[in-house]
């Protein structure tokens, strides 16, 4: 019995001091990220699914500054200014105005792409990689709501900088999606207008506003 307790004992200890530990590391994490006036980041976007036979390669980019952010993916282009949403596709020459609500805001946007595990779930040291003489900590996220819909994610994190390299989520039907850093570039020098939707231009090159709210 005393050689069965010293077992539960040591295992205990030893994942209180990996939590511990991915706690500490995803703190320095966010204190990184929120000492720069803005990021900018160029990305590499995978979905997989084996079952439906779906594998999807995309590249994308997004301007963080704050709460505020651009992203252009697919052809799209997404902006947030604090308050508004705005979607805005070229091809079909149209914009989708909607407010933004935080209570229904329960997928990892790009507002929070870099910040986005600080709330909801537990972490975990995972496994370490070498990619191109960079180390690359694993941290595995577990969602405390046990229904959520996502089942794990595993957050590469570049030990020396401190910035995200890779983020690889599962979702409960299998679902993976890999997101790859491929530059991160900080405090740049923006336009003043970078964050600012001008309707009156997008009215006078023909699109339709489709305002939802």
């Amino acid at each position: 019995m005393k050689k069965l307790a010293l077992v539960f004992i040591t295992i205990f200890t030893v994942a209180t001091a990996t939590a511990q530990d991915a706690k500490k590391l995803l703190n320095e994490v966010s204190a990184k990220v929120r000492s720069y006036d803005n990021i900018t980041i160029d990305f590499k976007y995978n979905l997989n699914n084996k079952k439906e036979g779906v594998n999807q390669d995309t590249r994308g980019d997004v301007t963080l500054s704050g709460e505020n952010y651009v992203l252009n993916m697919l052809g799209t282009t997404r902006l947030f200014d604090g308050k508004k949403i705005f979607t805005i596709v070229p091809e079909d020459e149209e914009v989708t105005i909607s407010t933004y609500n935080a209570k229904d805001d329960k997928d990892i946007t790009p507002s929070k792409m870099l910040t986005f595990y600080e709330k909801g779930y537990n972490a975990k040291m995972d496994i370490v990689q070498n990619v191109s003489g960079r180390k690359i900590q694993f941290v595995k996220l577990t969602p405390i709501d046990s229904n959520a819909e996502i089942k794990d994610i595993l957050l590469g994190i570049d030990a020396q900088t401190k910035h995200i390299y890779k983020l690889i989520q599962t979702d409960s039907k299998g679902t993976k999606y890999t997101l790859t850093v491929q530059s991160f570039k900080t405090n740049q020098p923006l336009s003043k207008t970078l964050f600012t939707f001008d309707q009156a231009k997008y009215k006078s090159d023909g699109y339709y506003i489709n305002k939802l709210d």
